[in-house]
């Protein structure tokens, strides 16, 4: 139904398809669940898009410039939303927004969850949900009004988390999967003492994707690794990618029941790594659910692992045909809230690949963009989802609005120059950008650094700097202004201070 609202002083004609009319609410309009349109009249407005998972490409961009997304089919089905996507009109998951030539912002957001999606063009800014259950909140004003409303009442509506990791040694940027319980008893030792509070071991130290068991390498297993942790002063930390399986994994061929099948009942493919496609659990089956549960009780309660690194879980959002009919987004949330049962409620738990609106409350940190690497940007790719410090740094930008409901975690900074292509101005967007988050997490051996650069690591990992939002791309650290607008945009006139 055609109704005109109030917004700030500003009417706007929307169409819904719930006849109940718009509430006032603090900061903007709850509008009814269904289909809704909103006739914006900013024309060639600036777009915000938001990426499905932590992935995604997410940034603003004009509705006359081509769409912001991923092209490669294979690529896009492991880091956004293969459903919606759509070659020509901006899209976007769970929130989009325009900004007009006045400078205001017009913001609709999902309240809710079965995957809400919104598209833009010139006229109209529209939204619809595949269960058609979630509420629209409709906001105008300054881009920090809107979007800090916009969180107030996703917080409200499905929770948040003030957990702190604290600042965090991760293995991978390292070693990648070729970590060994020797190399990490060594480091573990060089460790101690240094202002870290966790030591998270990524992948590389389970039998395979899908087969949570300490692999050849660790021949003393996991729980002897995370008691040495614990030794040193240090919280365990271990990666793991609970949802998805390996396709030459035991229990992805053992196991059969597990798996999420489509409707000629093969299994989906949920994403690419590896060299392969990979599966997904069916989250909704009961004899998946425990299996969750029995891998989580593992690693955590007789292994000792209380911070988990929970990679992939997107692929809980995959299409398929599931045992119990819940909408996707209900059974990715079923399966977070197995994890937090059996991980128990002092565990941090950092999602990575994740979708927003469905783990707030259940996951205490999101990843907010591809992997940092050591390595900005690469001649050969233009994929905005691919594994490169420009990108981590323009996705985690454009999420920091996110930071009043979980930790953004903007991925590693970088101290060493071994094996590390970062010029001095990239690493120090990155170290700014996670003091920006509050999110610190690092990737070099102390062996690996000289003298120098081990002083400069941890001086900035025990500083806690006061930090203050100018504008979109600026901030002040310790009074010292931060412009991250030319990492974004390599083309805006240089304002960042080296010195």
């Amino acid at each position: 139904m055609a109704q005109l609202a109030d917004l700030g002083g500003h009417t706007v004609a929307l169409a819904l398809e719930d006849d109940a009319p718009p509430q006032v609410v603090d900061g903007g309009l709850l509008l009814p669940p269904g289909r809704v349109a909103v006739l914006h009249g900013l024309g060639d407005a600036s777009f915000y898009r938001h990426g499905h998972n932590s992935w995604s490409p997410c940034g603003w961009r004009r509705l006359s410039e081509p769409p912001l997304r991923i092209e490669s089919a294979e690529r896009r089905l492991t880091a956004d939303d293969t459903v919606w996507d759509d070659p020509a009109r901006h899209h976007s998951s769970a929130v989009a927004a325009l900004q007009g030539d006045d400078g205001r912002v017009l913001l609709l957001g999902a309240l809710g969850l079965d995957v809400p999606r919104l598209s833009a063009d010139r006229d109209t800014l529209a939204a619809w949900s595949e269960g058609g259950d979630a509420p629209w909140f409709l906001a105008l004003g300054t881009e920090d009004e809107v979007f800090t409303a916009y969180a107030r009442h996703l917080a409200d509506r499905l929770g948040r988390s003030g957990k702190r990791a604290g600042n965090v040694w991760c293995s991978w940027y390292a070693y990648y999967e070729n970590i060994t319980e020797q190399q990490l008893a060594k480091d573990i030792t060089d460790l101690r003492g240094l202002p870290f509070d966790v030591v998270q071991i990524d992948d590389g130290w389970e039998l395979a994707v899908g087969d949570w068991e300490a692999n050849a390498k660790f021949p003393s297993g996991m729980k002897a690794l995370a008691d040495r942790i614990t030794d040193a002063g240090l919280r365990p930390g271990l990666w793991i990618a609970p949802f998805i399986l390996h396709p030459e994994s035991a229990t992805a061929r053992d196991r059969p029941e597990l798996l999420l099948r489509d409707e000629h009942g093969e299994p989906v493919v949920a994403g690419h790594n590896w060299g392969t496609g990979y599966f997904a659990l069916d989250l909704t089956h009961p004899a998946a659910q425990e299996h969750l549960r029995e891998t989580i009780r593992r690693v955590t309660r007789e292994w000792g692992f209380t911070y988990l690194k929970l990679d992939f879980i997107g692929a809980g959002t995959a299409p398929g045909v599931r045992a119990e009919a819940l909408g996707r987004e209900e059974a990715y949330r079923l399966g977070l809230r197995i994890i937090r049962e059996e991980a128990g409620p002092d565990a941090y738990l950092l999602g990575s690949g994740a979708p927003l609106l469905p783990s707030l409350g259940l996951v205490d940190g999101i990843r907010s963009g591809p992997d940092v690497a050591p390595l900005w940007e690469h001649y050969a790719t233009q994929d905005p989802s691919d594994a490169l410090a420009r990108n981590a740094v323009v996705n985690t930008v454009h999420r920091l609005w996110q930071t009043p409901l979980l930790e953004v975690d903007p991925d590693v900074v970088y101290f060493r120059s071994r094996l590390n292509l970062l010029t001095e101005q990239q690493q120090r967007w990155l170290r700014d950008l996670a003091d920006v988050c509050g999110f610190r997490a690092v990737s070099d051996p102390p062996s690996w650094l000289r003298p120098d650069e081990l002083e400069e690591m941890t001086g900035y990992l025990a500083a806690r700097p006061r930090v203050r939002r100018v504008d979109r791309y600026r901030y002040t650290v310790d009074g010292r202004e931060v412009d991250f607008a030319p990492a974004v945009d390599p083309g805006t006139e240089q304002r960042y201070p080296i010195a």
